[in-house]
This record gives structure tokens, sequence and C-alpha cells, in this order.
């Protein structure tokens, strides 16, 4: 289940012309269902790395004209036509730096498939630079930390551009138990660009919007249950949310340290194997990372074999996962057979026992974890933060009620607000009991039980529409086990229900990314579901 699922669950620099938060309810209005979006063509549409770089190389483009392209495509779609509101802020160096890999090309130095290729961060991301880093919220404008995020400066040091931060769900969708999915203080809803009125998920909201409407070819999103996962399913995405570990979460506003990762968003699985290949890596800052990996990291791209599923056991966990929705029922068990006929051994079914308090123990751990996180983060900006702790955020939030909470409230932030230390019983007992839930009786039991090399499920059900009135809703989820054991989980589009993509996903043992991705590239190359979104204005059923 996504995360606005569990917590229900649980408690029983700006684009030039934004729309800025007093125009939001004029702007959904305007944005009408009696006419498509204006669309203008556009050249780069769906290209991957390996095809821009083909272009670089030829001399067809150069950094600085991809960046140029994608910038020019946010203008034009994210306030103006569909109006997707996917993007906070474009980097104002963006083309200064473009530049200066342009040179490095001309004079022979390449630093990798990533050498002028256009990124997107979550706005949750830190970067020193000219780049605000807010978490979506009003309370934060303003905010720069004094030096990158080690995935910032991953990014930078493989010649990755950084072109923007993509609006959110606001805190990384843990501020109310009742709020919408890819809404921010900032930068309002942002709208999936297969029907214009459904849910994008959340909370990497924008980085799913974006990449679906080709704004640039990779994203980087982060997730703690679902926020990776989730809008990828929703977008057509392809989203790789990676063992805990594996990328450090130095400089990233948290949730939690128990479960919060960054990871790729893309629209291949060739794209995601690059992208997590340049995140990963040791980080003396993030001390879980010393026990995930070496200070050279594996090259995921190696695991790119339109053969990867032969041979591998993979488990359907039909009682745990399915049921939910017909439609993503259906889709699923045609990638099932699709697997099957690629020489996969299909064990169907697999008996999974998830612990009803499962979802209780993991809200607990993460409204102790988010207080502690959060004021260290801020604690951490120095004496510039515009707020120093999350009563502070709490009191702005209140003094700010017309901007900052039209539509919903603060009632996650009062919870943990209330919590004590992470010493406190209540909590180091839901964080040992819902980790043992997760991993040991949870994947570790029935992966060994069937000897088993991955586990397959409908990732969620297709997007349901936004409702500002009464906030998300949801059609179950697969996120929650790998959230919770923090093991790896990645979702391949798996076909389209309604006119809205399905995805399917993939998750398994701890740090088995490789296996992971060699049977979603098989799967992906086998079935090639992932179309472009048409920004249709409804979806007609």
């Amino acid at each position: 289940m996504d995360r606005r699922s569990f917590l229900k669950a649980g408690v029983a620099g700006t684009v030039a012309g934004a729309v800025g938060p007093a125009d939001w309810p004029i702007a959904e209005a305007a944005q009408g269902a009696s006419k498509p979006a204006s669309v203008p063509p556009f050249d780069l549409d769906e290209l991957t790395v390996r095809e821009l770089q083909d272009r670089m190389t030829a001399g067809q483009e150069s950094a600085r004209s991809l960046t140029e392209k994608y910038l020019a495509r946010i203008a034009a779609l994210d306030h103006e036509g569909p109006a997707l509101r996917a993007v906070l802020e474009t980097n104002p160096d963006a083309l200064q730096i473009a530049e200066s890999l342009d040179a490095e090309r001309k004079a022979g130095k390449l630093r990798g498939p990533l050498h002028g290729i256009p990124v997107l961060l979550k706005d949750n991301v830190g970067t020193a630079d000219r780049m605000t880093t807010t978490a979506g919220s009003l309370a934060l404008e303003g905010s720069i930390p004094s030096r990158d995020s080690f995935v910032a400066k991953k990014l930078r040091d493989a010649g990755a551009i950084l072109l923007g931060k993509t609006n959110l769900s606001e805190w990384a969708n843990f501020r109310s138990s009742h709020s919408t999915s890819g809404w921010s203080g900032r930068g309002g809803r942002t709208r999936n660009p297969y029907a214009l009125d459904r849910n994008t998920s959340g909370s990497s909201s924008g980085s799913g919007a974006a990449v679906a409407a080709n704004y640039a070819p990779l994203a980087i999103g982060s997730e703690t249950d679902g926020s990776i996962v989730s809008p990828s399913n929703n977008c057509g995405l392809v989203g790789l949310k990676p063992s805990l570990g594996l990328v450090s979460r130095t400089g990233i506003i948290p949730i939690a340290h128990s479960q919060d990762t960054a990871g790729p968003m893309t629209r291949t699985v060739a794209d995601a194997a690059v992208l997590l290949t340049a995140l990963a890596g040791f980080d003396p800052a993030d001390k879980i990372t010393k026990a995930a990996v070496t200070r050279t990291a594996p090259d995921y791209t190696q695991a790119l074999d339109p053969a990867g599923a032969k041979g591998m056991r993979i488990g359907v966990p039909r009682k745990a996962f399915f049921g939910s929705s017909a439609a993503a029922d259906r889709l699923v068990d045609d990638a099932i057979a699709a697997l099957r006929s690629l020489g996969a051994v299909i064990v169907d079914p697999v008996e999974m026992t998830i612990p009803r308090s499962l979802g209780e123990q993991e809200y607990l751990v993460l409204l102790y974890e988010f207080k502690a996180d959060l004021n260290a983060y801020l604690a951490g900006l120095g004496p510039s933060a515009p707020i120093k702790t999350l009563a502070d955020a709490i009191a702005f939030n209140d003094t700010h009620k017309d901007r900052e909470m039209p539509y919903f409230g603060q009632e996650v932030f009062l919870e943990a607000e209330k919590k004590g230390p992470l010493t406190t019983p209540a909590y180091t007992k839901a964080l040992a009991g819902s980790k043992a839930a997760a991993r040991q009786f949870g994947i570790d039991k029935v992966m060994a039980a069937h000897r088993l090399d991955a586990l397959v499920a409908p990732t969620s059900g297709p997007a349901g529409y936004a409702d500002l009135v009464n906030g998300d809703y949801g059609s179950g989820g697969a996120s929650t086990l790998p959230a919770v054991s923090g093991y790896p989980h990645i979702t391949v589009p798996a076909g389209f229900a309604f006119g809205l993509p399905v995805g399917v996903s993939f998750f398994g043992k701890n740090f088995s990314e490789m296996t992971l991705i060699r049977i979603a590239y098989a799967y992906e190359q086998a079935t090639k579901h992932r179309k472009a979104p048409g920004f249709l204005p409804t979806v007609e059923l």
C-alpha cells in the first residue's frame, strides 16, 4: 500500500510564469475537462540516455542544446498548456554547466554515460547552488544548504546537469492523514500527464510527472514507503527503490532513517541502471552505506540481459498483494505469463503473512524518527535556516493557514511533535517488530522456503482522481514490505487499464538489485508497454 493508505490505517527560484498560491482555486477551475491541452511536438520525446549520448557523439546535439530543449519543454507544459506543475524551479546555471561539459567533451574528457545529461531532482534533495531545497513547504522558502547532498555531488561528478527541482507531496506526504498527493504549498497540485484530473501519487509526484512528460530523461525520487514506486506506477515509469544504504541520504530532507532512500525514476530499465550506478557509493557521513557498498559501486548496466529472466524462480504472493484492483491483477497475470514464456520458473501462489499490526508499527516508528531526523536536518542548516525545528514548522503552518493548509491540516506533524527520544521503549519495540515482520518472517522466509530469486505483484491500481476535498484514496500496493525491510523494489510498466498506466513490481532479498534489474529488463524488452502520455483532460470510461 502507499504511504497515504498506511497513514490512515495507522491513525485508525521559480519557473517564469508560475502559478502562485493565491491563484490555485482559479487555476484548478480554469483547467477544465472540455478540451485537450495544447502540447507542441518535441524532438527529444522518449529518447534514452544512450540515444542522447549517441546524438552528442555524432554532433547532432550538445549538452547545451539538450538543456535548452528540455528547459523549453518545461516552460511550454508546466504552467502553460496542460499546466502540470511538476517543476518548482529550474537551475539558473544549467546552461553554463552544460557549456563547461561540452568543453570537456571537446577536449576528450568524458565522465561516463551521464556526461551532459539533464537530471531533475525532487525538492528534498539538497543542492548548494542557486536552487532552494524546501520539501515543497513555504516554511523553507529560500533555504539553500551549505553543501550538496551526497546524491547531488555524485550526479555532478558523473557529469549530469542538475536541471531543476520537482514538486512533491509537501514534506514527502508526512504532514496530514487526509492530504492529496502531489500538492505542496510552493507548487500547488502536480497533474498526471496521462489524465490531468488523475492523481500522480506521491510523494515523488513531480519527478514522476516530469519524466513521463519528457521534461528530462531522468529524475531522482525518494521513498519511505511507496514514494518512488507509486508515482512511477501512476505515470508509466520505471521506478527503483534501492536497498537501504545503497544510496546515501546525507543532505536529503528526511522522514525516517530506518526507511528513507533516494532512487531513480526513468522511462526505461536501462536508464534506471545507469542512474543507480552513478548514485550508489560509500558515504562516511551516512554510516549505513558502509555495510552496503564498497567505495566502488557495482555497474548495474551489467544486468541488462534480454534473456535475464531465464531460469529465475519468481514467486507470486497472491493472498498478500492481489485482489485490490481487478484491472491491475489482470495485467500482472499477463506479465507472469510473459515471464514464463521467457523461461522464468513461476511459483504460484506462495504464502506470505503480513501482520495486521505492521502498518501501526511502521507509522509509530516514522513518527518518532521524523521528529528526531527533521530536527537534526534543520539544525544542520545553521543559524540562517528559516525554521529550526518541527515545532517551528507547525507554528509557521498555523500562521500561514491560508496558503499552507487550504485543503488539509497537519495532524501527522502534531502527532510527531508529541513523541519522545529514540530511546523510548515504544519506539524501539515497534522498530524491532516491524523489521522482523518484514524481513525474517516476511520476505526472507518466503524466498528461502521456495528458493526464490524474486517476488512479483501489482505495484498498485490505476491512478484515482485527484481529490483536494477528501484527500487520497488508493487501491492497494506492494510497497510496504520492501519499504519496512529496507529491501530493493523495482516497478516496470505492465500496460494500461482504462487508458491509465499500471506497473508490475519485482522485489526480493537485500541488495538483490542486480537480480531484479535482470528480470525487469528482460520483461520490459519482451513487452515494451511504456507509451508517452496524451495530456488528456480526463479518460473516457
